[in-house]
């Protein structure tokens, strides 16, 4: 079993009358990879900052392997952190850059140039020693970074937003270097991002954050199959999210017609959110729909087509690699297991926390 590395308990930071973080409770497993997500301003880089020492929490500590670090500075902690601005040192080549937290740790030259050697093949950047910053590309000064942050051989390492400035392309390769570095050192990594899909590919856990507080926290699949509130499901992916009411278990009614599905416990005849994934929308031919609507828009995605149904007064987002031209009357089925129902929030502000504990 996992031994907790970091734990965050009661953690709560605020900025002159802005609570950005309020009551935070979080723990981080040893050689996790677990993704901070969230839109901008909803605490996940003071999460981030916190945990490296940055900046001090108002209320609560900061746990690492069972020692209370809250108020130890961040070279004292046995991590790293690589922001999304490389941060290298434009005067010094290569080399210099990797070497430089290993000299001031007083370490000797062979045991320098060795982690350079084994740092540089990390990253698959052989031979780059004596090459300038201003020389490589985008890709390769970040990997350079991350390098830097590796030979001090930090037991976690923070990665705050770390591929944002990056092309797509280069983005989706460091994300496959990123999980094979994670595989290879045992380290364990906790990445900042508000990219989605940045965080499915990658993480063991994502944690999804807003307005300072946890909507919920699961692997990539439980994330994105079975959403807590409306806002992980919007947030996480492309959502039909739509008014309905629970009849009774297992019968959803919603845009005029009952639909089976396999969610007990929600009582009777109560307004409830619906959820499903535009993938996960059936078109058929109109008599063997539950409901009948119109294709009102197309687009070719690649992979799938994506289009918009007309339905009910409803507008769904549709997956499919069956393409049905605009203008086409089509029917509308939805397998009862990929219906998701989440109970409605009561006020603003259980919108806000949605499953903080």
């Amino acid at each position: 079993m996992s031994i907790k590395l970091i734990d965050l308990q009661h953690i709560s930071k605020s900025y002159g009358s802005n609570m950005v973080l309020d009551d935070m409770n979080l723990y981080i497993r040893e050689n996790e990879f677990l993704t901070l997500l969230g839109p901008s301003g909803c605490g996940k880089t003071t999460t981030l900052r916190i945990i490296g020492g940055f900046e001090s929490p108002d209320t609560g500590h900061v746990m690492f392997n069972g020692t209370d670090i809250t108020k130890l500075p961040p070279n004292k902690r046995q991590l790293n952190t690589v922001f999304q601005k490389y941060a290298l040192f434009t005067h010094m080549n290569i080399e210099e850059n990797i070497a430089f937290g290993l000299r001031i740790k007083g370490k000797t030259d062979q045991y320098i140039k060795d982690k350079i050697k084994y740092a540089l093949k990390l990253v698959n950047l052989d031979g780059y020693e004596k090459r300038m910053p201003d020389s490589l590309s985008g890709g390769q000064q970040q990997r350079i970074a991350i390098a830097r942050a590796i030979v001090n051989e930090p037991k976690l390492l923070l990665l705050d937003e770390p591929l944002g400035a990056l092309d797509l392309k280069l983005r989706q390769d460091m994300q496959y270097e990123l999980i094979r570095l994670k595989n290879e050192l045992g380290i364990t990594f906790i990445y900042v991002t508000h990219d989605q899909e940045e965080a499915l590919t990658m993480s063991d856990t994502i944690v999804v954050m807003n307005q300072g507080y946890i909507q919920q926290i699961g692997t990539p699949e439980s994330i994105y199959n079975e959403p807590e509130n409306a806002f992980v499901a919007d947030f996480i992916g492309d959502s039909n999210i739509i008014d309905a009411v629970m009849v009774r278990d297992e019968l959803v009614s919603f845009l005029g017609a009952r639909f089976a599905c396999v969610d007990k416990g929600f009582g009777e005849n109560k307004p409830v959110d619906v959820v499903i994934r535009p993938e996960d929308v059936l078109l058929v031919a109109p008599d063997e729909g539950t409901i009948c609507g119109e294709v009102s828009h197309l687009i070719f995605k690649g992979v799938h087509y994506e289009m918009e149904v007309m339905a009910n007064g409803f507008e769904w987002l549709v997956h499919s690699t069956t393409m049905f031209p605009v203008g086409t009357k089509v029917g509308i089925k939805v397998d009862p297991f990929n219906i998701q129902i989440m109970n409605k929030p009561v006020s603003e502000d259980e919108e806000a926390v949605g499953v903080e504990e």
